[in-house]
């Protein structure tokens, strides 16, 4: 069909069908050639279709916009000014400046792909398609939609209106916000109607399926049994969230959290047992740190079986638009790239040495080469001093030929005399003197590595992963250290593990709590899910709250080397590694506890005067 054909080239990004209501005036009620009517959508198959494609719309880009989620967290820092990510992560953000929001959980475009779900809610079950089977699959996918909507603006306002019937001109508009826990259980009925209906069947790729469904709900309900959400734990941990008068609408304020935490561990256990996806991971012991690296590589860019860990993904094709550009918006200056949301020290640090170990700046070893013996998903997601990389630009291989990152400055005696000269990936270099990277690193993940790939002008398709079977696991691993299962949580943390290349786990209590939250932060960075975690663990203080944190490299000849053309060459130089705090005038990172959730645009309030705004932008 043309629609499926549609959906596998674009990833479900179909453009919305144009609606028109019928007048009773016969000249007026004729409808364009180029729309058709409401009732006529809704007993046309292909038209219905259509109509539930486009509400795929929501997930715009995924997470691959030129700006990150990444960059709210302590995974990476975005390099260009004006674009609101300051407002937010100097917690400067209110209700008549949000800062950036991503339109993927902004208030008023999810509420109108919501809308669109429940139009096609409402008339699919009308009766007017004969296609039985073809209805039972649109509604199924309807209920995901409005499940996921629904799923992303509890995450980042807590509770909002459930609105499950769509608005009319003379719909009462001032609708209160539902508690959290409301929301909660409104998000778990329509994944399991989801399931229920989409169960069996094999769907295309990118539409909603039966193991999304359950991982959706497998994730609400971890969250909601997260420290954030329950609402003793969170007003223990901040005078804000304690002083707010209306705390049913961001947590549990009665039931057992414990309780809660067996509920999530169970419903993940459900999505694990339920899915037929997943990579490598029933090993028993660790691979190589090659292999490791490839496995890693092979997920995120969905190739060679990493693609079977993806449960639901954005897909992209080869044309311009959003979400195709990931080299071009991050990759280094010295290929002409632009440096977007490039990684943290503090991000990099956390990555262990190849034999399980904690990196450590008191380590002589590790001090002088950061970069030797780590992990395998370091090397996969991190572009660093020294790295190698793509062919350069054609007006840039002279001065590279080894195709290296150069992120530091260094010392060349080619002419006779010694020179510092600053790498062609700085933003003091020859490349690009300003549109480099502020930190001394550049994101690896979800970048194209073929040679012949151009970012500049060549557009990937590598897909967004919204779940992984991954992701399910770590939730499980979770779940079992909430309801004091150890040893079977280090079984599955050990499974992820092997697959890099990582030994297995001896570690109990607090440690193995640590360690698991580690390995959560590096195998899922830039996936969108630490911004999450460190809010619903409430350690957001210490993370987003901390200093940006880059480095700065030198290189000093050693006595009788000779460097024309520089290369990282550790026996022609001796190289200084000094972390050193991103510029504070340029992005001077503070936590406030406002910061948990995204205020409610004064917009929205004034539309809707039944709204209550989040705690700590009254």
């Amino acid at each position: 069909m043309k629609i499926i054909n549609a959906i596998k080239e674009w990833g479900i990004a179909l453009p919305l069908v144009f609606l028109t209501f019928s007048c009773n005036d016969d000249f007026t009620s004729i409808t364009p050639l180029s729309q058709v009517s409401e009732q006529s959508v809704w007993s046309d198959a292909g038209l219905a279709e259509a109509t539930v494609t486009g509400a795929y719309n929501g997930l715009a880009s995924g997470g691959m916009e030129e700006q990150m989620l990444a960059s709210l967290t302590d995974e990476a820092i975005f390099t260009h000014t004006g674009r609101g990510i300051n407002t937010i992560n100097e917690s400067r953000a209110n209700s008549a400046d949000t800062g950036w929001i991503n339109e993927t959980y902004d208030w008023n475009v999810m509420y109108g792909y919501i809308r669109d779900v429940n139009l096609a809610i409402t008339n699919l079950s009308t009766g007017q398609i004969e296609d039985a089977d073809l209805v039972q699959r649109l509604l199924g996918e309807s209920y995901y939609l409005r499940a996921y909507y629904y799923h992303q603006l509890l995450r980042y306002y807590g509770g909002v209106p459930i609105i499950e019937e769509p608005l009319q001109l003379d719909s009462d508009y001032n609708i209160p916000r539902n508690t959290f826990e409301e929301c909660v259980n409104f998000i778990i009925a329509d994944s399991e109607r989801a399931f229920d209906l989409l169960d069996g069947r094999e769907m295309e790729s990118g539409r909603a399926n039966p193991t999304a469904a359950l991982a959706l709900k497998a994730r609400i309900l971890l969250y909601a049994a997260s420290d954030l959400h329950d609402y003793s734990t969170a007003s223990a941990n901040s005078s804000l969230l304690s002083g707010y008068s209306n705390p049913e609408l961001i947590a549990y304020t009665s039931g057992d959290q414990q309780q809660r935490w067996i509920e999530a561990r169970d419903a993940v256990k459900e999505a694990l047992d339920y899915s037929s996806t997943g990579y490598k991971l029933d090993l028993t012991s660790p691979v190589s740190l090659e292999e490791g690296q490839q496995n890693y590589t092979d997920i995120f860019l969905a190739r060679n079986g990493g693609e079977a860990d993806i449960i639901w993904e954005r897909q992209f094709v080869e044309i311009s638009g959003p979400g195709r550009r990931v080299g071009l918006w991050n990759g280094p200056n010295g290929y002409h790239n632009w440096a977007g949301n490039a990684p943290l020290q503090n991000l990099v640090d956390d990555y262990a040495m190849s034999d399980g170990s904690e990196f450590d700046w008191d380590n002589p070893d590790h001090a002088s080469a950061p970069y030797e013996n780590r992990e395998a998903r370091f090397y996969a997601t991190i572009l660093y001093d020294g790295a190698d990389w793509k062919p350069r630009p054609s007006d840039v291989t002279e001065r590279d030929p080894a195709n290296q990152i150069q992120t530091g400055q260094y010392e060349i005696n080619g002419s006779g005399s010694v020179e510092t000269h600053f790498g062609l990936d700085t933003r003091q270099g020859p490349v690009e003197d300003w549109n480099g990277t502020r930190t001394g690193y550049y994101m690896k993940k979800f970048v194209n590595p073929d040679p012949d790939f151009v970012d500049q002008t060549d557009f990937q398709t590598i897909p967004w992963p919204f779940f992984r079977e991954t992701e399910l696991v770590l939730n499980y691993v979770e779940t079992l250290l909430e309801t004091g299962d150890e040893a079977e949580a280090t079984n599955w943390l050990n499974k992820i593990r092997f697959r890099v290349g990582l030994p297995a786990i001896t570690a109990t209590g607090d440690e193995l709590v640590d360690i698991y939250r580690n390995e959560r932060r590096v195998e899922l960075a830039y996936e969108e899910h630490r911004y999450h975690d460190t809010r619903r663990w409430m350690i957001a203080e210490s993370t987003l709250g901390a200093p940006a944190v880059g480095i700065q490299i030198s290189g000093a000849l050693k006595p009788g080397a000779t460097v024309s053309i520089y290369k990282y060459d550790p026996a022609s130089y001796d190289y200084s590694y000094v972390p050193t705090t991103v510029d504070p005038g340029f992005e001077n990172r503070l936590w406030l506890d406002k910061t948990y959730y995204v205020p409610i645009r004064i917009a929205e309030l004034n539309a809707d005067t039944a709204l209550i705004q989040n705690p700590g932008y009254d």
